[in-house]
């Protein structure tokens, strides 16, 4: 595979001011597509600290420095809207959180090359620096990864670090393009990014968030009880802006739950929680989250998802192992990474119900893999080996 040599790229500029910004972005939207990626900080914080937007075009590569005084994102805010420019990212969730809540919106015409490296069959969530070795045997130098972005100043190799992942992203967007236009699955990738283009996916709804903690018990005050302290920490970790789990850890939330503390005094004995939490601003608030808990109608509280809690029917693993056999076999066949077409969890649930509503019973999953699993289960489907690879016999 031919190496691509870094001087065919411009030097990258770093951006300052507003006039800056201004002049650049103007230019990129006479552009078909430009590629975006950010550098940020938010280990104590909820909210990510933006430190750097790094944009690349034809003849363009700036670095902007969005802690630089006085600087106004307005421009980069009417690119990122602009329909006739393709926003390209890779893993582009933690970038779209960033601009939905500086923006109050997300990119328009947007692509994620980690979506269609995973379409093209490049394997499971790959990362952009073997993504790059992939396709232009090229190795990108990672020893800037863990840089605090939030220090200035920035360092001539930080910012050709910065730079990088979107220099070789253009190529890495041609590329993949390519591809996936001559296999026709284009559309396949434009399903996937519904998902990126959805404001939900990036602000779910508070009073669902205890779910994913997978209280093993069908107590529905307790459960009643954890749904409104998870969705208290939810919105109080975004008041005080610290991370939800330095707020308040999963094991506290559950104790809380299981206990329900009414007190100064029973709330401290939690595991996880001070004294002065307890005694403060946001204790009391607790408190008075779990007051209100408590005294909800019975009718009003929730219930265990289907199929989960303690008493929760189990797949069969044997079921389960043969799923996932056939999964691989089709996605080897297709070239396609498992996990965009069949979670775990989907699996489960198939193999529980018949007749479960899962994404891969619908649209090209169902070609390439859901209409073979409902024969694989039926017995309409057996599974060989031949040539020293899986083999389907249709009965």
């Amino acid at each position: 595979m031919a190496r691509v040599s870094r001087p065919e790229f411009p030097a990258p500029a770093q951006v300052t001011t507003t006039a800056e910004l201004e002049a650049v972005t103007a230019r990129l939207r006479l552009e078909p597509f430009v590629t975006i990626d950010t550098e940020f900080v938010r280990e104590r914080t909820y909210w990510p600290e933006l430190c750097l937007v790094q944009l690349a075009g034809k003849n363009d590569v700036v670095v902007i420095d969005t802690l630089a005084p006085g600087l106004d994102l307005s421009s980069l805010g009417a690119l990122l809207d602009d329909a006739g420019v393709v926003k390209v990212f890779h893993a582009a969730r933690q970038d779209l959180e960033i601009f939905l809540h500086l923006f109050d919106r997300l990119p328009t015409a947007l692509f994620d090359t980690q979506v269609a490296a995973m379409v093209a069959g490049y394997g499971d969530q790959v990362g952009y620096d073997n993504l790059v070795s992939s396709l232009l045997g090229v190795q990108i130098d990672k020893s800037h990864r863990f840089s605090d972005w939030s220090a200035r100043p920035l360092s001539p190799a930080q910012i050709g670090y910065a730079a990088a992942d979107v220099t070789y992203l253009r190529l890495v967007y041609g590329r993949l393009l390519e591809q996936l236009e001559k296999e026709g699955r284009l559309d396949w990738v434009a399903a996937e990014l519904d998902i990126l283009n959805n404001p939900a996916t990036f602000r779910p709804d508070p009073l669902t968030l205890w779910e994913k903690m997978r209280p093993r018990t069908n107590n529905r005050r307790m459960l009643g009880i954890l749904r409104a302290v998870t969705a208290w920490r939810e919105g109080e970790a975004q008041r005080v802006n610290v991370p939800r789990q330095r707020l308040l850890k999963d094991e506290s939330l559950m104790e809380i739950a299981a206990t329900a503390p009414v007190t100064v005094e029973a709330l401290a004995r939690v595991r996880g929680v001070s004294r002065g939490f307890a005694e403060g601003r946001s204790g009391q608030s607790l408190l008075e989250t779990v007051t209100g808990a408590m005294a909800e109608p019975e009718a009003d509280l929730p219930r265990m998802p289907k199929g989960r809690g303690k008493d929760a029917q189990r797949p069969s693993p044997a079921l389960i192992a043969l799923l996932k056999v056939l999964l691989a076999a089709c996605c080897e066949t297709h070239r396609v990474a498992p996990k965009l077409v069949a979670s775990s969890e989907d699996l489960d649930r198939f193999a529980l119900d018949d007749d479960a509503d899962i994404p891969a019973f619908h649209g090209w999953r169902n070609t390439v893999f859901g209409k073979l699993a409902r024969e694989l289960k039926a017995g309409r489907l057996i599974m060989g080996v031949e040539g020293g690879k899986v083999k389907l016999i249709h009965d």
